[in-house]
């Protein structure tokens, strides 16, 4: 006899979705619900609140690619159910992360002979590749204080105050401590001289940064390295270099192939890039390479078996998808050079259109330099009644996402708004962009200045305030603001 089951009305209203009960009522958030519901009314559910999310191509604070070509996300998704980790089954797939590898580490000027392979690794993202790097730095300097019967509990890492939160992460994680180099009100990168006097005998490595997070400003990787040399004559150290061009690496071979910051330079060991950034991949995906064999610890290289085949592995992830390192093959195999130098230029030609643009308004100073990563960095001339969280607040009612920060130490009187320039950002929407800021500043200019009012009347004892305490003040009060609306907005998610 066969069972069958009667759908019930609501059951069947379903194919109506929005008059459905399953959607007409709200899911537990928190826990499982106890019954299943039609997928039609799974996807209008979760479709209907993302659709609160901001607009990724209008999302000016991100690095990362927002955009590929219809063939590639079709790649992807027949790929998406691969996991890269399966190299015995998958073997493809690793011989494409393995070309991948060897065409990043020859564009970085790797010294490799004909027909030498290349030491490097996909990752998810800049942040394990950078962990990956420090971990070898760690290990080498190690080995060699050991071997010198020396103590080997105290490493250090001189980096800038600029770098990028992963490097803080690595610190701590596994007990390197940071020596940063502070910046200075208009010099926002690592100072190299500063950086060679803060190495000591613990060092194991100084990093540099190829495209500031804060001001897309290239470190000078090569005065890094000539101090370094002379140092290391003097001492008798080996410190190394390693260069974090999570945002640069993909620019500087296309834009500026004469700029020496890669391994035509001896004492750069390792680098790392991101492919998810100007590699122009989705997010989900870096490479780290190393100049040698040699500068990669055989310790540090686990072998494994039970996957069908010997299977060396040197990651932090072990399960992945494949699917951001087939995009990446296809992006270097359909680009090729000229496609990179063409994105890169137009990249940064409309980068200058916005630069230009902002600066006939006459309200801004661009902090930001013209060379570098493709992305323009300012502030307000005047920030005596409205500053520039204001504006950032003002200006996502026209779906803008702009970011508004601080620098850091010794720098935090400093507060910018960046704008990157990414592959899908058109000179339309540049002059869009202007335009809109003009609004957001008339509309300001035409409200009471409320935050200084405020600070004004909660100054009881009547002494006045220097012009940087005003601005330390409102800085201050409009992090909190921000910080405060984020934390309610992840309280009712």
């Amino acid at each position: 006899m066969v069972l069958s089951k009667t759908a019930s009305e609501s059951d069947v209203s379903v194919h109506s979705t929005f008059a459905s009960r399953y959607v007409r009522t709200s899911l537990p958030r928190f826990e499982m619900p106890e019954n299943s519901i039609p997928k039609e009314a799974a996807y209008q559910i979760i479709n209907d609140e993302l659709m609160l999310d901001g607009n990724p191509r209008l999302n000016l604070a991100s690095f990362v690619t927002t955009w590929m070509e219809p063939e590639c996300d079709k790649l992807m998704m027949e790929s998406i159910n691969k996991n890269y980790v399966d190299m015995d089954e998958y073997p493809v797939t690793t011989e494409l992360q393995n070309r991948c590898v060897n065409m990043i580490a020859r564009l970085f000027n790797a010294p490799l002979g004909d027909g030498e392979a290349a030491v490097g690794v996909g990752t998810v993202g800049s942040s394990e590749a950078i962990m990956l790097a420090g971990l070898a730095f760690k290990r080498q300097w190690q080995n060699k204080r050991k071997a010198q019967g020396l103590p080997y509990d105290k490493p250090n890492i001189v980096t800038g105050a600029n770098v990028q939160v992963c490097w803080e992460k690595f610190a701590r994680y596994f007990e390197v401590e940071l020596k940063e180099v502070k910046l200075r009100e208009g010099y926002y990168v690592m100072d190299p001289e500063k950086a060679v006097e803060m190495v000591d005998e613990n060092t194991i490595c100084v990093a540099a940064i190829l495209g500031s997070t804060l001001t897309g400003e290239f470190e000078d990787v090569k005065l890094l390295n000539d101090l370094l040399v002379e140092k290391n004559k003097e001492t008798g150290w080996d410190t190394g270099i390693h260069v974090d061009a999570a945002s640069g690496g993909f620019i500087a071979p296309f834009l500026y192939p004469e700029l020496e910051w890669d391994f035509r330079l001896p004492l750069v060991k390792s680098i790392n890039v991101s492919g998810h950034k100007y590699g122009l991949v989705y997010a989900g995906i870096g490479w780290v390479v190393w100049r040698t064999k040699s500068d990669l610890p055989d310790e540090l290289i686990f072998h494994i078996n039970y996957l069908g085949a010997d299977q060396p592995t040197f990651t932090l992830n072990f399960s992945k998808g494949s699917s951001q390192v087939i995009a990446q093959y296809y992006q270097l195999i359909r680009l090729g050079f000229e496609g990179y130098r063409n994105v890169m230029d137009n990249c940064r030609e409309n980068m200058m259109v916005l630069r230009q643009g902002l600066e006939k308004t006459g309200r801004f100073n661009i902090v930001s330099k013209e060379d570098g990563v493709p992305l323009v960095a300012f502030s307000l001339k005047d920030s005596s009644r409205h500053d520039e969280f204001e504006v950032a607040e003002t200006l996502r009612r026209f779906g803008w996402i702009v970011p508004a920060y601080t620098m850091p130490a010794d720098a935090q009187h400093v507060t910018v708004l960046r704008v990157v320039i990414r592959e899908d950002f058109s000179r339309t929407l540049a002059e869009r962009l202007v335009a809109d800021f003009e609004k957001v500043l008339h509309e300001l200019d035409t409200l009471p200045a409320r935050v200084q009012a405020k600070m004004a009347n909660g100054n009881a004892n009547g002494v006045k305030k220097t012009e940087e305490e005003t601005t330390r003040e409102v800085t201050a009060y409009w992090k909190k603001f921000v910080e405060a609306k984020k934390s309610n907005k992840n309280r009712i998610c």
